[in-house]
């Protein structure tokens, strides 16, 4: 472990940000940059001991007494690199170690088969709501043919009358 250790006090932000506990991982929507963010128990662990005011061999030493098991700095440092990529730290706390972290390859070898106890963020971006859309609104073009979405339910392609444009319409 670097000295820098001492100094890194990673603090996990808050703003921005919609949390969200499901059984065996944790969501996290960044509202300012549309994206989600998965993170497995270690990583959420490691993300919840984040309060800027914790040490990494602290959070470690936290974690140990949480999981019944031992947890290798290794394992902090890089949840702690992966959740400051995914800007879900508060961009001061976590470059200051940035040098400390290891790529998952590295991680591996040092905990062998202990893998499993990994930390990973995984990231996607989240789609525009229009391109989230799975059928077309009242009034909205439509093509007849079945290219593209399909009118709502309730709603049908329909010809406006006099021209070559289809809308869908109420079928009422």
């Amino acid at each position: 472990m670097s000295g820098t250790d001492r100094r890194v006090m990673p603090q996990a932000r808050r703003d921005g940000l919609l949390v969200q506990d499901l059984a065996e991982e944790v969501i996290v929507y960044d509202t300012e940059r549309h994206k989600a963010h998965c993170l497995n128990p270690m990583a959420a662990a490691v993300w919840r001991h984040c309060d800027g005011q914790t040490g990494v061999r602290e959070i470690a030493r936290r974690l140990e007494q949480q999981l019944s098991t031992p947890v290798d700095g290794a394992v902090v440092w890089s949840a702690i690199a992966q959740l400051g990529k995914a800007r879900l730290l508060t961009e001061d706390a976590w470059r200051q170690g940035d040098d400390a972290g290891l790529t998952r390859r590295e991680l591996m070898r040092i905990l062998g088969v202990a893998a499993a106890s990994i930390p990973l963020v995984t990231s996607i971006p989240v789609p525009a709501a229009a391109q989230g859309a799975s059928c077309l609104d009242v009034a909205t073009q439509c093509d007849p043919g079945g290219g593209g979405l399909p009118c709502c339910p309730g709603l049908e392609c329909t010809q406006v009358p006099s021209t070559t444009t289809f809308v869908c319409f109420s079928i009422e």
